[in-house]
């Protein structure tokens, strides 16, 4: 990248040479031959790097990073950076100089003379440190924005989000509970924001991902020779995340011996390493989540009971997005404000048809389905999204139509013969609802257009609509 350069240094032959130098790069050097007018372009022009000189007139080089290190706001993070880069310049360097000069933010310190290529090395270690944090300020805004909104006033959620802001101050063990798709990541990650380790490392493991003989070295790391190929000591994602938060995702997954060595982490934050003879203390928080009934698995005996209230020592149960449908308005807006991900510079809003389309759905996947829903609608409408646009099968629009009608009982029909009433039932009311046509028909039961033919033609139920339509699938067929 072509960077912009400030050199600041009171000596007019180091500042060609440097300026030479500069340019020489392939960069655009700025020149201050004090600490005031250094600290105006600083502030003013926004240099990428700083090359700055200890020994200056009006201020020192101390006292500008000290003064750039001042103006940092109070709640930013210790470990932020503040202002441009810098590197300290000296014909008088001392070891307290250095030293004093890192702890105010300096980035490298050098002691003339130098030569060319010397400072070419640090110009471009410099700048690859620049480029670094810059990436890394993508990747969180990513993150951000992929995470960091939750959005929701539904009663029975914003209780469970209250519960969880609550916990997040401590440092208990939170069990997070939902069907798949309803936002346990997002939550999670939530609680990590909310907690005072917000400041420290946020690591996602997914447990279901990963084949078991390889979660254990994944979570825990291994020593030199622990294994064929371990040719170093590897850390892992518990030591990786230090002083902040692990998220087991899909713990209900995770093989009875893991779950054994990770209760032990839980009870005294220590364990070993594959391969390891040696304990390893860590301070981090675990935030699980499953979308499975541990109760159950605990029953089936594939799931620890210990492991389960240790885990579970505040739960939060999130609800599945059919039980808090006033949400799809807010939960709409919002990914349609994000489509401009896909490079598709457009305006799109829900038709009054489409919002109610939206909100008679029994989304079985949850809020990832109305994402990945409104996202397609998105790339295929023009401006307005319609009911068209969301594509979602009339024969599911409703819960109600997925509830399966009660036959009467009967003591003198068996199985079989109630199954194949019910089966007919089932096609001459798809049929029906569609207008009799049997393409439709078959799309809405999830079915081939062959194989509807020839489930029709085997139950010898007819393909067009009767005489009277008011004489077919009105109601489950009575079997007396």
């Amino acid at each position: 990248m072509r960077a912009r350069i400030l050199i600041v240094d009171d000596d007019p032959d180091i500042v060609m040479a440097l300026e030479n130098r500069v340019t020489w790069m392939g960069h655009e050097p700025l020149t201050a031959s004090d600490g005031k007018d250094a600290l105006r372009m600083i502030q003013q022009e926004q240099p990428d790097l700083v090359l700055l000189d200890i020994q200056l007139p009006t201020f020192s080089g101390l006292e500008i990073l000290q003064q750039i290190h001042d103006s940092a706001p109070k709640d930013a993070p210790a470990d932020a950076a503040v202002g441009p880069p810098i590197v300290m310049l000296t014909a008088f360097g001392t070891i307290e100089q250095a030293v004093k000069a890192m702890q105010l933010g300096a980035l490298d310190f050098i002691t003339k003379p130098f030569t060319g290529d010397h400072i070419s090395v640090v110009i471009n270690k410099a700048l690859a440190t620049i480029s670094l944090r810059r990436q890394v300020s993508v990747l969180q805004q990513e993150l951000g924005d992929r995470y960091g909104a939750i959005i929701g006033e539904n009663p029975k959620f914003s209780a469970q989000l209250a519960l969880a802001k609550q916990a997040a101050a401590s440092n208990v063990t939170i069990l997070v509970l939902g069907e798949t798709g309803t936002g346990k990541e997002v939550v999670a990650r939530a609680i990590h924001g909310w907690s005072p380790r917000r400041d420290k490392p946020f690591v996602a493991v997914n447990c279901a991902a990963i084949p078991k003989d390889l979660l254990e070295n994944e979570l825990f790391g291994h020593e030199k020779g622990a294994f064929t190929g371990a040719v170093k000591r590897e850390p892992g994602k518990i030591e990786i995340a230090e002083g902040g938060t692990v998220f087991l995702d899909e713990i209900g997954d995770m093989s009875l011996s893991l779950q054994s060595h990770l209760l032990r982490v839980l009870q005294d934050q220590t364990f070993y390493r594959v391969g390891g003879t040696h304990s390893v203390h860590t301070d981090v928080r675990f935030v699980a989540a499953t979308n499975k009934d541990l109760k159950h698995a605990i029953r089936q005996g594939t799931f620890r009971e210990d492991l389960y209230y240790r885990l579970g020592v505040i739960s939060i149960t999130l609800p599945p997005l059919r039980e808090r449908l006033d949400d799809i308005p807010a939960l709409a807006n919002y990914f349609l404000t994000r489509t401009g991900k896909f490079g598709l510079n457009k305006r799109c809003s829900l038709s009054e048809n489409a919002i109610q389309t939206l909100t008679n759905y029994g989304w079985p996947g949850n809020i990832r389905e109305l994402e990945n829903v409104l996202t397609r609608a998105y790339i295929l409408s023009t401006g307005q999204i319609e009911p068209e646009h969301l594509c979602l099968s009339e024969a599911i629009h409703t819960t109600s139509s997925l509830e399966v009608p009660q036959l009467p009982p009967s003591s003198e029909k068996g199985y079989h013969a109630l199954m194949e009433a019910y089966s007919r039932w089932v096609l001459e009311d798809a049929l029906k609802r569609n207008d009799w046509n049997q393409t439709r028909a078959a799309e809405a039961l999830g079915l081939q257009r062959t194989y509807f033919t020839k489930l029709l033609r085997q139950k010898q139920i007819p393909g067009r609509p009767p005489k009277s339509s008011s004489d077919v699938a009105d109601a489950p067929p009575s079997i007396p």
